[in-house]
């Protein structure tokens, strides 16, 4: 019997997608297949308001500059600057022009306007200061951990004296050079200076951590926080400016890795504060390794440069902490590709605090936890117009795969997301 798409689909809110996990997660991660779809960012915008009234969400962090999003986070906690100073200067990748991004910021004031600190929604960024044409100075970060370390330690514990740091960072156009993106002889990353850059980083980053009780006491937690995120953004800039100097075929591939991993340790911090959703491109957040086409070429060996994103590296025995993952897939229009009938795929991943009851997670060993993974497939009609019946299955990874789809309306594209009906069948992986 012929039946309509519309009987096997549910308006996508905060409680459809809840109602998909055995229980809340710390991390909530909303892919995306391709950057700047209003669509999309308008969902993201309506899910994390949901999140934030209905599940007790805190914190939002998009794939943009973690030292960038300071700017926005201090907009919309304490009001500082103005909703104009904060889309200009708190995005990175352009993302501040974008009608979604702004909006998003305009809310998050309005919700924490007269309202105590512990219920105030916060922003972050937790992308590393990276573009697709080079990579920033590591003076900000560096400076702004030693000053923090300044302020709070004995002096004759600091490595270095600011005179010292702003010698060997030079201008800072040496660093974002965008030459040095695919000319590795124009890179200062293994320079001498850089090299003393990297020792001192280190020990700036580990004279924070060994005075860490003292400094927690003596400082406020945000100031002791904002230092971590410091000290991650130095060492992480340095070994990707060091990254950029490579002349091996495997060059872009080690670029891509770190960057990811400088996601991967941010997103850890944004997970210790609280339930937080995270919204970047698919390639950030799927656990099977990623792939870029742009850079076949000379620094790639030909090939496309492959990397393991930062949901793959929580995975690993040092990342890992008992935890259930799930996520969901869906679909878009190809954007730029209108006569193709194709669509993209757009993940949601997730990543719980603790386990779902009666689960048994083993920890110290390189085998991802056993926990149940769900795939649908999307609702097509069949060969006589009927509907396939979707596909569920149960499994060994860290995906749920119900289908939100943005589909055709009567003017143009119908924005409202969907959620396939689930299938309650299941086989053993």
């Amino acid at each position: 019997m012929a039946t309509d798409i519309k009987d096997a689909v549910r308006t996508v809110d905060a409680a459809a997608v809840m109602g998909l996990l055995p229980d809340r997660p710390r991390l909530l991660a909303l892919g995306e297949p391709t950057h700047g779809e209003d669509a999309l960012l308008r969902l993201r915008n309506e899910l994390f308001r949901q999140f934030v009234e209905q599940e007790g969400y805190r914190t939002i962090a998009i794939e943009s500059d973690c030292l960038m999003g300071l700017v926005v986070d201090d907009y919309v906690t304490s009001g500082t600057g103005t909703l104009d100073e904060a889309v200009e200067r708190g995005f990175s990748h352009a993302w501040g022009s974008l009608a979604a991004n702004r909006e998003l910021v305009r809310w998050m004031r309005a919700h924490n306007e007269g309202r105590p600190a512990s219920e105030r929604v916060r922003f972050a960024g937790f992308d590393g200061p990276l573009e697709i044409s080079g990579a920033a100075s590591p003076r900000q970060a560096l400076t702004s951990l030693h000053g923090y370390l300044s302020a709070g330690v004995d002096a004759d514990l600091l490595p270095c004296t600011a005179e010292t740091l702003d010698r060997l960072l030079g201008a800072d156009g040496r660093w974002t050079d965008p030459a040095a993106m695919t000319d590795p002889a124009r890179s200062v990353g293994r320079s001498a200076e850089a090299g003393r850059l990297r020792l001192l980083a280190d020990e700036l980053v580990a004279l924070l951590d060994a005075q860490t009780p003292h400094l927690i006491t003596a400082t406020r937690r945000d100031d002791w926080d904002r230092a971590r995120l410091y000290g991650r953004t130095a060492t992480g800039l340095l070994r990707y400016h060091y990254g950029m100097a490579d002349t091996s075929p495997a060059r872009m591939a080690r670029l891509c890795a770190s960057r990811d991993m400088m996601m991967a340790h941010n997103l850890l911090a944004v997970a210790a504060r609280g339930p937080a959703l995270v919204h970047a491109h698919n390639s950030h957040l799927q656990r099977e390794k990623s792939t870029m086409q742009m850079w076949r070429g000379r620094w790639s060996g030909g090939a496309p440069a492959p990397w393991s994103a930062p949901n793959s590296a929580r995975s690993t025995p040092s990342w890992r902490q008992p935890s259930a993952r799930s996520g969901t897939r869906g679909w878009t229009r190809r954007r730029r590709t209108p006569s193709k009938e194709s669509c993209t795929r757009f993940r949601m991943t997730a990543a719980s605090s603790t386990p779902p009851a009666g689960h048994r997670t083993r920890r110290h060993t390189a085998r991802a936890p056993r926990v149940p993974l769900v795939r649908l497939r999307a609702v097509r009609p069949g060969p006589s117009g009927e509907q396939r019946r979707p596909r569920v299955r149960q499994g060994r990874a860290a995906e749920v795969g119900p289908l939100f789809r943005i589909v055709p309306g009567r003017t143009g594209v119908d924005s409202r997301p969907l959620l396939s009906g689930l299938d309650c069948g299941h086989r053993r992986a």
